[in-house]
């Protein structure tokens, strides 16, 4: 008997920064709304039609924290995944909601060029919520100084996407 598959693929824009939290074992969730939208041309009027589906996407481990730290509102991103409905009860009342979950198996690419030196969201983020104290990496030894202007072909090796 054959199994199931569950796999989404999407491409659109997040809707507002990524919130990144750490769970208690250390590992990174990051949080994000992803707009898709769909266009036509309406057969009686002859307008142009749009609609635009919000996604919840829910992104796990190292994936996570390279979204929290590249991504912002209004970059475009590929996502592979799988879909996911969590219940939960308030006031008495079933509640129910679908994330689109991006961990080990799925996939994240940002489609937004290479940051041109004039853009000032250009820079990953610098103000990050810190992981637990347990799981900070032993400090590394200084580094001599950089240019004073970045070098963005140099950074090829450093981007783990």
């Amino acid at each position: 008997m054959a199994r199931g598959v569950n796999k989404v693929i999407l491409i659109g824009n997040v809707g507002g920064d990524p919130e990144v939290r750490y769970m208690p074992n250390g590992n990174a969730v990051a949080n994000v709304t992803l707009a898709t939208t769909d266009s036509w041309k309406d057969k009686q009027s002859g307008q142009q039609q749009e609609r635009t589906e919000w996604h919840r996407v829910v992104f796990f481990g190292r994936i996570a924290e390279v979204v929290g730290e590249y991504a912002r509102k209004g970059s475009k991103l590929y996502v592979e995944g799988r879909l996911q409905t969590r219940e939960w009860e308030k006031d008495g009342v079933k509640r129910y909601t679908t994330e689109i979950v991006v961990d080990i198996g799925g996939q994240m690419q940002l489609l937004d060029g290479r940051p041109s030196g004039g853009e000032q969201n250009a820079a990953p983020r610098q103000q990050q919520p810190s992981r637990p104290a347990q799981q900070q990496p032993a400090a590394q030894p200084q580094q001599a100084p950089q240019q004073s202007a970045p070098d963005y072909d140099s950074f090829d090796d450093d981007i783990p996407f």
